[in-house]
C-alpha cells in the first residue's frame, strides 16, 4: 500500500521535454528502464568498485554494486510504503558517473580539472543522463522525470545553500534549465538509495576484503555488529567449513543493517507525521537513517575499512598505478583533441575554449572502462599494465 508520503508516478512534476508516457509502464519504472539500457549503465561492468576490474573475477565492479544497491532499495522501500520503482531507478543511477579506477580515478580527474571547475561523480551522473546520452530522437540524454534527477542529484541531502561550496558546472548547468531544488532534501525513495548505498558497500567490502586475504573473518568477529552475527553463526553450526561460515555470518550483518534502517526510519516518520512527499522536502533532515547506536558501530567498521582495506599496501600500490594513467592521458587528450574518437569531434568544434575542451575530455576519460583506459594509455603512452595488486 502506498504511503501519502511516497512518490506518486501519477502526479509526477514531469520530463523536461514532454513525452506521452507508457501505456504499460509508469513514469517510474520507465526511467528505471531507461537507466538500465544506457550505456554509461553497461560499461559499469568493467569500473572499479575497490579492486581494479581485472584484479580478479569474484570482486565487486561498479556494475554489481549498483545492483545490490537497487536490491537493498526496493526492499526498504517496499517495507516503508515507498515507491520502490524510484528507488530502484535512483540506486540504479548513482554511481554512472564514476570514472575509471573508482574514487582513485575520480580524485586524479578531480585534480586534473580543478582549473576547470572540478569533477564530481554525482553531478557527472546528471551530466550522463541528461546530455552524454545521445540515443533518441528527441532530446539529448534521458529524459528522465524530475523526481528521478532530483534523487540522482540530492540522494545525500541538500547540495546548495550558504553553507556548501559551489555547485559542479555538471550540476549547475542542467539545474539552470530544470530547477531541481537542490537546497532542500529529496524525497523517500532517494533517501533510502543513499542509505541502500552505504548498507551494500559496508557487507561486500567486508566480504571482498576477505577474499582478497586482507584480513581474516576472525578479525571481522571481532567488530561491532559482526561479533554477534559470527557467535550466532558458530552456535547453530558449530564445525562449519570456513566458506559458509564467511558467507552466513555476513548475510545476516547484512540483514540487520536492513531491519535497523527500517525501524529507525519508520520512528521518525511517525514523530515527522508527514502528510505528503513534500513534507519530507522541507523536513530540514534526513528522514532514512540508521539508529544511533547502529551508526556508531557502523563508522568503526569504516575504520576498520579504511585501515585494512582501503589502505592497505597492495591496494595503494595499485591506486598510484591507475592514478597515473588518468594523469598521462588528459593532457594527451587537451594537447591533441584530435585523438578523441570522430564522434566527438562535433562537440570540440563547439568547444568554445580550454574549459570547454577540457570538460569534453573529462567526459571522455570519464566514461572509459578500467580495462578501455588501460589500453588507451598503452597504446598512447607506452609501458606495460600495472601489475595485479591482489591474488585472483
Amino acid at each position: 500500500m502506498r504511503a501519502a508520503y511516497a512518490s506518486d508516478p501519477a502526479t509526477s512534476r514531469g520530463r523536461l521535454t514532454p513525452e506521452e508516457e507508457s501505456a504499460l509502464r509508469s513514469a517510474f519504472q520507465r526511467d528505471r528502464d531507461r537507466i538500465i539500457h544506457a550505456s554509461a549503465f553497461r560499461r559499469l561492468k568493467h569500473k572499479t568498485q575497490v579492486f581494479v576490474e581485472h584484479e580478479g573475477d569474484y570482486y565487486r565492479t561498479r556494475l554489481t554494486h549498483s545492483l545490490e544497491v537497487a536490491q537493498v532499495a526496493r526492499t526498504i522501500a517496499r517495507a516503508l510504503g515507498l515507491d520502490f520503482d524510484l528507488a530502484e531507478a535512483v540506486a540504479l543511477a548513482h554511481d554512472l558517473g564514476h570514472t575509471p579506477f573508482g574514487h582513485a580515478g575520480e580524485d586524479a580527474l578531480d585534480a586534473l580539472m580543478a582549473p576547470y571547475g572540478g569533477f564530481d561523480h554525482n553531478a557527472q551522473a546528471i551530466r550522463i543522463v541528461t546530455r552524454l546520452e545521445r540515443h533518441y530522437a528527441g532530446f539529448d540524454g534521458l529524459n528522465l522525470t524530475w523526481e528521478t534527477l532530483e534523487g540522482i542529484a540530492k540522494h545525500n541531502g541538500p547540495v546548495a545553500g550558504p553553507a556548501l561550496p559551489p555547485l559542479p558546472y555538471a550540476l549547475a548547468d542542467y539545474d539552470a534549465r530544470h530547477d531541481l531544488e537542490l537546497a532542500t532534501h529529496a524525497g523517500l525513495e532517494a533517501q533510502v538509495a543513499a542509505l541502500s548505498d552505504d548498507i551494500a558497500y559496508n557487507h561486500h567490502d567486508l566480504h571482498d576484503g576477505l577474499r582478497a586475504d586482507l584480513f581474516t573473518l576472525d578479525e571481522i568477529a571481532e567488530l561491532p555488529l559482526v561479533a554477534d552475527c559470527v557467535a550466532e553463526v558458530d552456535r547453530l553450526w558449530p564445525g562449519l567449513d570456513a566458506h559458509r561460515r564467511r558467507h552466513e555470518a555476513l548475510r545476516r550483518f547484512f540483514g540487520r543493517l536492513v531491519e535497523d534502517v527500517v525501524a529507525e526510519t519508520r520512528a521518525r516518520l511517525a514523530q515527522l507525521a508527514p502528510a505528503r512527499a513534500a513534507d519530507i522536502r522541507h523536513a530540514g533532515r534526513m528522514m532514512v537513517r540508521f539508529s544511533d547506536p547502529v551508526w556508531r558501530d557502523i563508522r568503526t567498521i569504516r575504520h576498520f575499512l579504511f585501515h585494512r582495506m582501503y589502505r592497505a599496501p597492495r591496494v595503494m600500490e595499485m591506486r598510484a598505478a591507475v592514478m597515473d594513467v588518468v594523469r598521462d592521458l588528459f593532457p594527451l587528450y587537451m594537447a591533441d583533441p584530435a585523438l578523441l574518437p570522430e564522434r566527438w569531434q562535433a562537440d570540440v568544434a563547439a568547444a568554445g575554449g580550454e574549459t570547454g575542451l577540457a570538460r569534453i575530455v573529462a567526459d571522455y576519460i570519464a566514461g572509459m572502462t578500467d580495462r578501455f583506459a588501460l589500453q588507451q594509455h598503452e597504446r598512447l603512452v607506452g609501458g606495460a599494465r600495472p601489475a595485479l595488486a591482489v591474488p585472483r
